[in-house]
């Protein structure tokens, strides 16, 4: 069995080399035929002149004929176009408006063409070109539409943006012109060397090095649409700041890969490597557009679960559809020159990437319910992250971590399913691990049940100040283990559900606050209770500390007599963790009253061995 898989293993190998020599082969010869195909362009010519000669026509007729039909085509265009549209229309209506433009300029189009009474080779000529120029048109209205609507989502000055769209629109145009001049020459019978001379001065290299030139002019634009706006993640600030250069090395490699295609002798088609280049220009726009789309309708009451899940999943399968047409441009003339064949391996992509955008559109759902949620439960009265979460933003993330953990996991065997990968044996294995596990840390399962009896007793919350036995602070985090305390002096403790203990949560509901003041025997009492009351009227006109006040600041009159001294009490209940604040404003105003108004507050009295004097 183990020299069966070596002799399978070898000859893959055998393979993938001999794919590889036909491969270099082929491509020395085709670099041979272009060499005298170049050689072949005065003959060619001539044959062209003949070919113009026998459709009765010449080259400088044609091209006025198709200068006429494209003016034509371009006015009817611009000019209903103009008609249509209303600055203040909705997208949809702007979309029609576009699309009607069009079919009207090409019937406009077609309709010069039959006025110019030509036949033949010429009236298929003339139907391109008005074809290519309301499409083109068309085309360019788009992009500059993608890129303005992504202005606001990515932060770019409009004057950038505007500027960005003109570059991009005349290296679009110039491409698809070139596109079609190429099509033009073959319908005439043009030869392979001709095609291949004009396909490259004329065509490729300027299409190609004005897309560059957009790409380097306007690289800050490009970094910021990419960027989006804040906050954004770590990651996505680094992709901005690479992005330029990536679409830099993208448009070199394209333009390699169309030439080795065509060299091998299987050319790429043009459009779709415009269309590629298109795709890779306009994603991140279209992204930010999504984005901001997105953002907008989970803000959005009006607007359902499975709608905003719907609009964040066409990200990702926006990156799908790119990654996809990437692969079958370069990869096809790969392949063919190796003798794979791609069909298995295509219908496997296709499999995977449906159960990818299923697995993403699920993802979205869980976590527009989780946005959501946490949006209603949240207090609108403090924007502080310091405040304590309610139970459901404390219960929220931690169902949603595990929904999407699950999510995740259904996804990568379903992926392996598809693939053709038996899984049985990796669960089973994995629910013997898991019980083993379980039998063997009791710990960590007594850990993870007592965590999850917190949790239903709602024992605390994210953001709240507990107690436990070995530990106290803020709740920072919750995991399903341990619960991660931050100390009012910054250290971060770790305890975990098992060890907790007792816990005492002073973030609930309300805070007592009761101060004791030591005064002389002899104190006019009933003054220091008018004071008191001043004092609490005082601070619950304060509009800085009325909001966290429940019950103002009052006395409690006598608390208790110590060696000729009235020990005199007050206090005040406020909202939890904002008491500090109010008790130095009570401190203040009590000594300043008690300056005022002679009264004295007396120390309190020694005891034991500190009351003794030193020998």
């Amino acid at each position: 069995m183990v020299a069966t898989a070596e002799q399978t293993a070898a000859g893959d190998v055998t393979s993938i080399v001999s794919g590889l020599e036909r491969t270099i082969d082929r491509f020395i010869s085709g670099v041979d035929a272009r060499i005298q195909g170049l050689g072949n362009v005065p003959q060619e010519i001539q044959s062209l002149h003949a070919s113009f000669a026998a459709g009765e026509t010449s080259v400088g007729a044609l091209a006025v004929r198709i200068a006429v039909v494209v003016a034509v085509t371009a006015i009817v265009f611009l000019l209903c176009r103009r008609q249509f549209s209303r600055p203040a229309a909705g997208i949809w209506r702007r979309v029609f408006s576009t699309l009607a433009a069009t079919v009207i300029a090409i019937a406009a189009g077609l309709l010069a063409e039959r006025l110019l009474f030509v036949q033949g080779l010429s009236a298929r000529t003339m139907r391109l070109w008005v074809l290519i120029t309301a499409t083109g048109l068309l085309a360019l209205v788009g992009v500059r539409a993608l890129l303005m609507g992504s202005r606001p989502a990515a932060r770019v000055k409009i004057g950038r943006m505007a500027n960005l769209a003109r570059d991009l629109s005349i290296a679009i145009g110039w491409a698809m012109a070139g596109l079609a001049l190429m099509t033009t020459l073959r319908l005439w019978s043009a030869g392979s060397g001709l095609l291949d001379l004009v396909g490259n001065l004329v065509v490729a290299v300027p299409a190609f090095g004005l897309f560059a030139l957009t790409v380097w002019r306007h690289r800050r634009t490009l970094a910021a649409a990419v960027a989006g706006s804040k906050p954004r993640s770590r990651w996505q600030g680094r992709l901005a700041r690479i992005w330029p250069a990536v679409v830099l090395g993208f448009l070199a490699v394209t333009f390699l890969s169309t030439e080795f295609a065509l060299t091998l002798g299987v050319p790429l088609p043009g459009s779709t490597v415009l269309l590629t280049i298109v795709i890779a220009f306009l994603t991140p726009h279209l992204d930010a557009l999504i984005a901001s789309s997105a953002n907008q309708a989970m803000a959005s009451p009006r607007i359902s679960i499975v709608g905003v899940a719907a609009r964040q999943t066409a990200r990702f399968a926006v990156l799908i559809i790119m990654l996809t047409m990437l692969g079958a441009i370069w990869a096809t003339p790969l392949a063919s020159g190796f003798g794979i064949d791609l069909k298995s391996i295509a219908a496997n992509a296709v499999h995977v990437a449906l159960i990818a955008i299923a697995a993403a559109f699920l993802w979205s759902v869980v976590g527009t319910v989780t946005g959501r949620a946490l949006h209603e439960g949240k207090d609108s009265t403090h924007s502080d992250q310091a405040v304590p979460r309610s139970r459901l933003g404390t219960l929220v993330p931690l169902l949603s971590g595990t929904a999407k953990a699950a999510i995740l996991a259904l996804a990568f065997l379903s992926v392996l399913v598809s693939l053709g990968v038996n899984v049985w044996p990796l669960i089973t294995g994995l629910s013997v691990f898991g019980l083993a596990i379980g039998f063997g840390s009791q710990t960590l399962v007594k850990d993870v049940v007592s965590g999850l009896f917190f949790l239903v007793d709602d024992a605390f919350r994210m953001g709240e100040y507990i107690e436990t036995s070995g530990a106290k602070g803020t709740v920072e985090k919750i995991s399903v283990r341990s619960v991660t305390l931050r100390n009012a002096r910054g250290p971060v403790a770790t305890v975990p559900y098992g060890q907790m203990g007792k816990i005492q949560n002073f973030s609930r509901d309300y805070s007592i606050e009761k101060l004791a003041f030591r005064v002389h025997f002899d104190t006019d009492v009933e003054l220091v209770r008018k004071l008191f009351k001043k004092i609490g009227q005082d601070i619950a006109a304060d509009p800085e500390l009325a909001p966290d006040l429940i019950e103002t600041f009052k006395s409690q009159g006598i608390a208790d007599v110590e060696d000729g001294t009235l020990v005199i009490r007050g206090k005040f209940i406020a909202k939890p963790g904002k008491q500090s604040m109010i008790r130095r404003a009570v401190l203040k105003a009590v000594h300043q009253a008690f300056r005022e108004n002679g009264i004295h507050a007396v120390p309190k009295p020694l005891t034991g061995d500190a009351a003794q004097p030193a020998a």
